[in-house]
C-alpha cells in the first residue's frame, strides 16, 4: 500500500515539477535545482548536479519543487534578489511568461489525466450494467434508506431524465447536483430528492462511502458461478450451478439478502439449503470472519462499448475533466456549508487504503489519473505558495502594469507556507481519526 502511494505521488510530483523546469528553460530561465521532495535543512537522501542543475530525492516526502533563479519561492531564499536583476533570472522576464511557467505544472497534470484516461478507454472501453434490464431494482444502504428508498425500487430516472447506465445512479451527477430520483416502487411513482449534504454521511465510508447510498450492484437473483479451490463452500460440497435457497431456514431469493445474513452469521456454521438441478440439497458451511462462503456468484450481464485510438480521446477527457469538475462543486459545497471540511478532505493516509494492499494496475493507474486531476485543481487554487497564488500575484502585476514589492511576495509566501502546514497536520490528523473511528 505504501509502495503504491509512494510512486503513485512521485510519478505526479515529477511530471508536475518537470512542467516548470522545461517551461522555465524554454524561456531561458536558470533552474538551480530539480527535487522529489523537500530536502529541508540542505539534507538531502540522493542528488548530483548536470549542467548546473542540481537533481536530488529530498527526506521530506511532501511533494517536491524546481528552484527557480530569481524568484520568491518555498526555498525562502531571497539571496539572489539583493543584487541587480539578471537576464537569466525568473524576475527579469515578462509576465506573461512567468504566468506560462507557473501554469506549466498544472497544465502538465491536466495533460497527464486525459492521456491516462484516454489510454484506459483505448484498451478496455466503457463496461456499465444496463439499467433498463434491471427488473430487481436496486440496494439501498442505510443512507439511502435514510432518504427514502427501499429494496428493490427501480430509479428509472433522474430529474426526469432516463438512467441508461446502473452506475450512473452513484455518480457525482447525482450526489452534487441537488438531484431527484425518478422511483417505481411496484405500480407506484415517487420522487426523491437527494440531499444537499449527503456527503457528510457518506464520507464515513471511505472508499465504500458510495455503497452507503447505493450498492453498488443491483438486486439480483444468482446461482454460484464457480467455486473458490480450497475454500469453504468448496469443502461443504457446493458446485456451479447450484442455487442457495435458504440459510439457516431463512429464505434467500437475491444475492444481498444473502451477503446480509452471512454478515450476521460470519464466523459461525450455517445450515444451507441447496437447489441442485431438480433436487433439495442439505448443506452446512463454514462462514469466514469477514462474512463469505467462497463462491464466485452469476450476475447482471454487463454491456462494453469499445473504442478506437481517436474516438476514445474525447471519452476519456471528458472522464479527466469531470474529475477537475466534481472537485470544483466539491469545494463550493464546503464553501455553502453543505459538506463538513472534516468530511470533504481526504490525506496520504486515505489515499493509501485507495490503492490497497494487492496491486492492481488497473486501479492504480486509474487512481493515478484521479490523483493527476485533483493535484491540478489544488495547484490552480489562489493559495500563496500554490501555483494558483503565483499565478494571481502575477495576474495583477499585469494588469497594474508594476509588479508586487518582493517584500509583499516574501509575506505572502510565508502567510501561504503556513496555511499549507496548518492544513497539512489538519489532513493527517482527520486521516488518522477515520481510521480508527472504522476499527
Amino acid at each position: 500500500m505504501v509502495g503504491q502511494l509512494i510512486l503513485g505521488l512521485s510519478i505526479l510530483v515529477i511530471l508536475h515539477e518537470l512542467g516548470h523546469f522545461l517551461a522555465a528553460r524554454a524561456f531561458g530561465i536558470k533552474v538551480d535545482k530539480f527535487y522529489l521532495f523537500f530536502d529541508a535543512w540542505n539534507f538531502s537522501l540522493f542528488k548530483f548536479k548536470y549542467k548546473d542543475v542540481e537533481y536530488g530525492i529530498g527526506w521530506l516526502p511532501l511533494g517536491g519543487y524546481v528552484k527557480i533563479a530569481g524568484m520568491i519561492d518555498e526555498s525562502m531564499d531571497t539571496e539572489q534578489l539583493q543584487g541587480p536583476p539578471q537576464p537569466w533570472e525568473f524576475r527579469s522576464k515578462p509576465a506573461w511568461q512567468r504566468l506560462i511557467v507557473m501554469l506549466a505544472g498544472i497544465f502538465v497534470n491536466i495533460m497527464l489525466g486525459i492521456f491516462i484516461f484516454w489510454m484506459m478507454t483505448l484498451k478496455f472501453g466503457e463496461t456499465y450494467t444496463p439499467n433498463a434490464g434491471l427488473k430487481y431494482g436496486i440496494v439501498p444502504g442505510p443512507v439511502g434508506v435514510k432518504i427514502g428508498l427501499r429494496p428493490g425500487d427501480q430509479i428509472y430516472a433522474v430529474n426526469g431524465k432516463p438512467v441508461l447506465r446502473f452506475e450512473d445512479l452513484t455518480s457525482s451527477q447525482v450526489l452534487l447536483n441537488h438531484s431527484v430520483l425518478n422511483v417505481l416502487r411496484g405500480s407506484q411513482k415517487l420522487n426523491i430528492p437527494v440531499p444537499s449534504n449527503i456527503l457528510n454521511d457518506l464520507s464515513d465510508g471511505g472508499t465504500n462511502g458510495i455503497d452507503l447510498f447505493i450498492n453498488r450492484d443491483p438486486r439480483f437473483k444468482f446461482a454460484i458461478d464457480s467455486v473458490m479451490a480450497g475454500g469453504n463452500a468448496q469443502k461443504a460440497g457446493l458446485k456451479s450451478g447450484d442455487s442457495i435457497l435458504a440459510v439457516n431456514n431463512n429464505r434467500i431469493d437475491f444475492y444481498d439478502q444473502l451477503q446480509a445474513q452471512l454478515l450476521l452469521d460470519k464466523g459461525k456454521q450455517v445450515q444451507l439449503t441447496i437447489k441442485r438441478g431438480g433436487n433439495l440439497l442439505p448443506l452446512t458451511s463454514q462462514v469466514t470472519p469477514d462474512g463469505k462462503l467462497g463462491f464466485y456468484a452469476t450476475r447482471p450481464a454487463l454491456k462494453t462499448v469499445d473504442y478506437g485510438f481517436f474516438a476514445s480521446l474525447p471519452v476519456g477527457a471528458t472522464m479527466a475533466w469531470g474529475t477537475f469538475t466534481d472537485d470544483a462543486k466539491g469545494l463550493g459545497k464546503v464553501f455553502t456549508g453543505d459538506v463538513k471540511f472534516n468530511k470533504a478532505v481526504s490525506g496520504p493516509v486515505a489515499i493509501a487504503t485507495m490503492f490497497g494492499t494487492d496491486i492492481d494496475w488497473i486501479r492504480f493507474w486509474r487512481l493515478v489519473g484521479v490523483l493527476s486531476m485533483v493535484l491540478a485543481f489544488t495547484n490552480l487554487l489562489p493559495i500563496p505558495a500554490l501555483d494558483g497564488g503565483h499565478s494571481l500575484f502575477l495576474l495583477i502585476e499585469m494588469i497594474k502594469g508594476k509588479p508586487l514589492s518582493d517584500k509583499f511576495l516574501e509575506r505572502a509566501q510565508i502567510v501561504g507556507f503556513v496555511l499549507l502546514i496548518t492544513l497539512m497536520v489538519f489532513v493527517f490528523g482527520n486521516d488518522i481519526v477515520k481510521q480508527i473511528g472504522k476499527h
